[in-house]
């Protein structure tokens, strides 16, 4: 959490980290953007980040030396956009733990972020669509075209963004979407089977995903 009763000296450390991943993300082509954070004018009734200007669908694919101007002086949360190269789905933290559980069982786990409000991003390439069994289900939400996710380090009134499976864990490539779509729906019927069979859902372990 970005606590105003930081020391400047903390607060002015926190805004060059997320700087420095905006910057980072950029670099490597992803479509970065500034949002608001716990405590600014535009996060009024604040819950999660939303794009600090209006225009940001106009302002994807800006160059790395507008994304460090961007967050040079404010600590803007760190958002990237959806459906263009990099999409998301959003579960809770008992699914998220689930899916995690499969991934790593096949060896190739996708890049994960958890929210401190307990929701999961699991990060894949870009889709058109989503199975049914996620798509109609209610706390499953996709993020593709025209939406945007918080990435690490972004601010939250519980806590801090981070990383569950880093994407250095694919060397910055991103898992198909359909092969992740998968495994999270084999995850979402396993729970379903559990529930149906009055068994309790036994999480993963404490350890990060």
């Amino acid at each position: 959490m970005l606590d105003t009763e930081w020391p400047e000296s903390w607060r002015s450390s926190f805004r060059i980290e997320l700087r420095a991943e905006a910057i980072g993300l950029a670099w490597r082509g992803w479509p970065v953007l500034p949002g608001s954070y716990p405590g600014s004018a535009a996060g009024a009734a604040w819950e999660r980040p939303v794009p600090a200007h209006d225009d940001w669908q106009q302002r994807l694919g800006a160059h790395p030396q507008q994304v460090a101007a961007w967050f040079t002086g404010k600590p803007y949360s760190l958002l990237v956009a959806t459906g263009t190269m990099v999409d998301a789905i959003e579960v809770d933290d008992q699914l998220g733990r689930r899916a995690a559980t499969l991934l790593r069982a096949t060896g190739h786990p996708a890049p994960i972020v958890a929210m401190p409000n307990g929701r999961w991003l699991f990060l894949t390439t870009s889709a058109t669509t989503v199975p049914s069994a996620l798509a109609e289900h209610d706390d499953i939400q996709w993020h593709g075209e025209g939406s945007y996710v918080p990435l690490p380090p972004t601010p939250f009134e519980q806590g801090v963004v981070h990383w569950r499976v880093k994407p250095e864990v694919w060397g910055w490539r991103l898992p198909a979407a359909a092969a992740v779509h998968e495994v999270l729906v084999r995850a979402l019927l396993g729970e379903a089977a559990d529930a149906a069979s009055g068994q309790p859902v036994v999480a993963a372990g404490s350890s990060a995903a």
